[in-house]
């Protein structure tokens, strides 16, 4: 992998073409887990994870899947990257698996995983396409934990659980209640659209400020 190619695959899955706030995709998580800083780093990395094996693993077999079953055999490693995740979650943080319950079998219907093996792993060789379900991983996982701090440090006054706002500080209840995941999903389309548009027009200033030649 070139440093260049691998750079560009970086700031288009954080920052261009972010899954999150670009692709929409994967929304329904910010309902799941996002009030608790602990359960969606959690969450966010096992989809990180998923993604990436995923995309590896697809791209390896390409040559070999028949274009028919192609989505089957998708859901098919997909799943067993899933599963492996589940079983880890369960024999090692057996709490954190109780309180995400079926989200984490649920990974499977991410559609930023689908949508990596299906657009990006068939044309690309197996290191590059792991690196890309990574960084989505990574996009997706840096929104997610951004809403997830402001939810559980205004909803709960705790972050990872632990208590940093002062006494006396009353929880927002709003915050806690899964309509919040979506207002403020919906801020950070807001400011990355703006600023994204932002960078695109700054470009364009000096020469529309140059004076037109006689």
């Amino acid at each position: 992998m070139s440093q260049s190619k691998t750079m560009a695959i970086l700031k288009d899955n954080l920052w261009t073409n972010n899954p999150i706030f670009i692709q929409i995709l994967g929304i329904c998580s910010t309902l799941a887990v996002t009030n608790n800083l602990r359960n969606t780093a959690i969450m966010t990395i096992g989809v990180a994870l998923t993604t990436a094996f995923s995309s590896m693993t697809l791209s390896a077999m390409k040559e070999l899947i028949p274009r028919k079953v192609r989505m089957i055999v998708q859901v098919l490693v997909i799943s067993f990257y899933v599963i492996i995740i589940d079983i880890l979650l369960r024999a090692y943080l057996p709490d954190v698996s109780k309180q995400l319950g079926p989200y984490v079998g649920l990974i499977i219907t991410n559609c930023i995983i689908m949508g990596r093996a299906e657009a990006f792993a068939p044309a690309n060789p197996p290191l590059l396409s792991f690196w890309d379900g990574l960084t989505s991983g990574f996009g997706y996982m840096a929104v997610l934990m951004a809403i997830a701090f402001v939810r559980e440090l205004l909803g709960f006054g705790t972050l990872f659980g632990l208590r940093v706002m002062p006494e006396g500080f009353v929880p927002w209840t709003i915050m806690i209640m899964a309509p919040s995941a979506f207002f403020l999903v919906a801020l950070v389309m807001w400011w990355a659209k703006n600023m994204q548009a932002k960078g695109q027009a700054k470009p364009a200033a000096p020469s529309a400020a140059q004076p037109a030649k006689a």
